[in-house]
């Protein structure tokens, strides 16, 4: 009975670290939206970045270690610094200056059925099931619950942003089924590394398009971007490497399926926002789903 009780343990505490680190990255988006009436959106996602690698650096010099060395590891975080940090960090951020977030949230859940399907051809362990791909359709049907059909009626108005959030959603996609296949390394150095690139990438981006020297961002738009480097992009970053090493990517793609509803609770609690039915409804649907794609069933063919 040990080893069924150890099993279930570290399944318990994985679903722990998979909601700590929705509840962390869903807290971005009302960052976001106080930062970027006053900070331009590549601005900001260089000020993530590198408030980030500031953070997770210092953590390496602190424990007295050293970041990895070896072509094979930096080709990774090149690749997931620029695929699952800047790029999708840039595009979120200039389309949800106007999609709603509804619509946005919807797009967003793009994420996880890319993921799955990525990782049934590119990640070792991770084939796409039929437990897996319902799971994926009833999680996106506790988005619909949560934002209402009648937000679908809005894809198109804007349509390259729309464009841009789902390119976003796609990337982060990309991002988790290379961190899986990434060479082992400490969290910590691993982390810091990924975010070296990404500032490398977006800084001088940042100096050279939006000239950041003339701008006149308010304070709480300094505080926002400041929260997004600290939390949601340089904490957030270890517990997404740790889940996505120890759960593998599938299971942590269902991120994006808790993030809409976990919106809704920031929203009640920041902005005084009323908890909907619908909201409560989504999330037991949005759980439902995680569940199901657990199931240990017959991969599908392919």
């Amino acid at each position: 009975m040990r080893p069924v009780a150890g099993v279930g343990f570290r399944m318990v505490l994985q679903y722990a670290w998979l909601f700590l680190l929705s509840l962390i990255w869903s807290s971005s988006f009302l960052s976001i939206k106080i930062a970027v009436a006053t900070i331009p959106p590549l601005t900001l996602a260089a000020c993530r970045v590198v408030v980030a690698t500031i953070v997770l650096y210092g953590f390496v010099r602190l424990q007295g270690a050293r970041l990895p060395a070896g072509r094979r590891f930096w080709t990774y975080c090149v690749l997931i610094g620029v695929i699952g940090n800047s790029l999708p960090f840039t595009l979120i951020n200039w389309g949800e200056e106007h999609v709603d977030s509804g619509l946005a949230a919807i797009l967003m859940s793009i994420m996880p059925l890319a993921t799955l399907v990525l990782a049934h051809f590119f990640a070792v362990g991770e084939r796409l099931t039929r437990a897996k791909l319902l799971g994926v359709v009833v999680g996106f049907c506790g988005v619909v619950i949560l934002v209402g059909p009648e937000a679908l009626k809005g894809l198109g108005g804007d349509a390259w942003r729309q464009l841009a959030i789902a390119g976003g959603a796609f990337s982060y996609g990309v991002a988790m089924v290379l961190a899986r296949n990434m060479p082992p390394s400490p969290l910590i150095a691993r982390s810091a590394a990924v975010m070296i690139v990404a500032s490398a990438v977006m800084a001088p981006l940042a100096l050279a398009v939006d000239a950041p020297w003339r701008l006149d961002p308010d304070d709480a738009a300094l505080a926002a971007a400041l929260y997004l480097g600290l939390f949601p992009t340089a904490f957030a970053t270890i517990i997404f490497f740790h889940l996505v090493q120890t759960a593998g990517p599938g299971l942590v793609a269902f991120i994006n399926y808790l993030i809409p509803v976990l919106g809704v609770v920031w929203g009640a609690l920041v902005l005084d926002e009323r908890v909907t039915a619908e909201a409560v409804a989504a999330l037991a649907v949005i759980l439902a789903g995680i569940a199901i794609a657990q199931l240990r069933r017959r991969p599908m063919a392919g």
